[in-house]
């Protein structure tokens, strides 16, 4: 992880200027074996099959194992990792190599902020961006240690990431600064970039 250090106030420990946290899930690979394997049978079929079966039959084959394979591959590699960003202003989630799916959450939105101490895949129904009436919304890649934000709307944010008790302390003190100074961020705009 890589911080950027500056002191809070007088008197306490110093925070992260920018805190950047991550979660990774190496099972996740498995599947994304799986997927190959149907990309490869349904290039298999397309290009060495006979097609005595009749053309569609073996369309809808070639097409279901492609379409399995690619669906397969985009949710284990868009979930095998999250990556976590706090800054002055915002609250960013990143999902997968590309950072789809993502969440931006302003500071400016979150009334509070607390650490979780185990969140797992089958309290939130599985892996991947979840929805949960009662719970609100979570990106699960792992099992472990989470931080939850409660918004001002009453909605609730929860995200699997390591070392989540320092996320928790870094978003408590940027939302009692924006609390405490009214400053320009807490009407939730994010500063221009390179400001």
């Amino acid at each position: 992880m890589r911080h950027h250090f500056r002191h809070e106030g007088r008197g306490s420990e110093p925070l992260p200027e920018v805190w950047t946290g991550r979660a990774t899930n190496r099972m996740q690979w498995l599947l994304a074996v799986a997927g190959v394997a149907c990309l490869a049978l349904g290039i298999k079929l397309a290009v060495g099959a006979t097609w005595t079966t009749g053309i569609a039959a073996m369309l809808m084959a070639v097409i279901g194992c492609l379409a399995a394979g690619l669906m397969i591959l985009y949710g284990t590699l868009a979930f095998v990792h999250v990556a976590v960003k706090i800054d002055s202003y915002a609250l960013d989630v990143r999902c997968g190599h590309i950072g789809v799916p993502r969440r931006h959450i302003p500071l400016s939105h979150v009334e509070s902020a607390e650490f979780v101490h185990r969140v797992t895949p089958r309290q939130w129904g599985g892996w991947g961006c979840r929805w949960r009436p009662e719970k609100g919304t979570a990106v699960v890649v792992r099992r472990g240690e989470g931080l939850a934000v409660t918004l001002c709307d009453g909605g609730r944010f929860t995200v699997t990431v390591d070392d989540a008790a320092m996320a928790v302390r870094v978003i408590r003190a940027r939302i009692n600064h924006l609390k405490a100074t009214g400053t320009p961020g807490a009407t939730g705009a994010s500063p221009a970039p390179g400001a």
